[in-house]
């Protein structure tokens, strides 16, 4: 059993998050980590879901995603080289006598003080779950008051990319999504 990183490219509509995860949930997967959002296509979201399992029930839960109408793309990325990325903010614990140590860790890790208080900071921090991770055991002795994570987001290196839609351009392409007119699966117009 590996993690998986999964991208899917879904139309932008009511209830289609909660019937995908019930795709994974059907199976019994705990999805680790799940970022949703817009798009270089108008109307398509993104999500990218972290999973851990063997390549063979990934692929069958991806074959049953794909059941879900407004599903336009999935690829796994796991074998792919990719740039992977994750976010968080973090509140510390911070009177004024402990700023200095804090503001180090905070430069050693390229992190941003994005929120100061009287007694305490919020800290963002962009990078490698491993790299979050360090930064969190640097600054748990200062006293983690509250902490939020995005969870993965990833894409393919270089210049192929698994989720193209052909002909797309960014905004140059409009998504007409299915039952749009004649189109029985979502196309770019």
């Amino acid at each position: 059993m590996s993690t998986h990183t999964i991208v899917a490219l879904v139309e932008n509509r009511p209830g289609v998050l909660n019937r995908i995860v019930s795709k994974w949930r059907q199976r019994g997967f705990n999805i680790e980590s799940l970022a949703v959002g817009h798009s270089e296509v108008p109307g398509l979201s993104r999500m990218t879901f972290t999973v851990d399992g063997t390549t063979t029930d990934i692929d069958q839960v991806t074959k049953q995603m794909y059941k879900v109408i407004e599903v336009v793309k999935i690829a796994d990325l796991t074998e792919h080289d990719m740039v992977h990325r994750e976010l968080a903010m973090v509140k510390v614990t911070a009177p004024p006598k402990e700023r200095g140590g804090i503001m180090e860790v905070v430069d050693i890790f390229r992190a941003k003080i994005v929120d100061v208080a009287t007694e305490s900071l919020i800290i963002e921090v962009t990078g490698t779950e491993e790299k979050v991770d360090a930064f969190l055991e640097m600054v748990r002795p200062y006293g983690i008051k509250e902490l939020v994570r995005t969870g993965r987001i990833a894409m393919a290196r270089g210049g192929g990319t698994p989720m193209a839609i052909e002909g797309a351009k960014g905004e140059q392409h409009r998504y007409r999504p299915a039952g749009e007119g004649k189109a029985k699966v979502g196309t770019l117009i």
